[in-house]
């Protein structure tokens, strides 16, 4: 079993799901919730509480093997900012303790590869959550769909042989899944490929 975790950071509320990892084209749907702290608390506080619930996921049952996280990025709300920033220490201090890999994602990374659109809106991306893992309902609210969607970018990721050589090695021993070729991807896989190696190429011109 490969579990991985996909986290929506944000200190008021921090979105985390847990997806299993069957193959390439099939992803169980585990656990998803929000976590949530009180404005009015003091800042130490606040971090302690849902640093302890972060740290209570990692070391459950279904102990993550894989972490998903969104890439900080600039936008005008800097308190918003700082706030994912904050939460995403956590997160990478408590997965470092434990040695789960981390992976970041920017929206728009996620978007593209859950709905093959890089701009989608939040309605489609819950949509396909919803159908990607076979869900009878909705995750609600859009924190909670957005961490899913992390971890279905990541259980794709690792499926066509991203990350870590053990852990792609796990993936395609364990689950018997192997690296597809172009004309056997989804329209979403195949945008996301192209996507990767035209960034590859960009950042290959990179002088330094």
């Amino acid at each position: 079993m490969r579990v991985v975790l996909g986290i929506d950071p944000g200190l008021t509320r921090c979105g985390v799901g847990l997806i299993e990892v069957k193959s390439a084209r099939r992803l169980e749907f585990l656990h998803v919730e929000v976590l949530r702290s009180a404005v009015e608390d003091p800042l130490e506080q606040r971090l302690l509480q849902l640093g302890s619930a972060i740290e209570r996921l990692l070391d459950g049952l279904e102990k993550p093997a894989d972490i998903a996280i969104e890439r900080v990025f600039a936008q005008e709300n800097l308190p918003s900012v700082m706030g994912v920033a904050q939460i995403s220490g956590i997160v990478l201090y408590a997965a470092a303790k434990r040695g789960i890999p981390v992976k970041m994602y920017t929206p728009n990374e996620v978007k593209l590869q859950v709905t093959g659109y890089g701009a989608a809106e939040k309605s489609q991306i819950i949509a396909m959550v919803t159908k990607i893992l076979g869900l009878q309902t909705p995750p609600k609210p859009a924190d909670a769909a957005d961490a899913l969607a992390l971890a279905i970018t990541h259980a794709w990721f690792l499926a066509r042989g991203g990350g870590s050589q053990s852990a792609a090695a796990g993936i395609n021993q364990n689950l018997r899944v192997t690296p597809k070729p172009a004309s056997a991807l989804t329209a979403a896989q195949r945008a996301w490929r192209e996507a990767e190696q035209k960034t590859g190429r960009r950042r290959g011109g990179i002088r330094r």
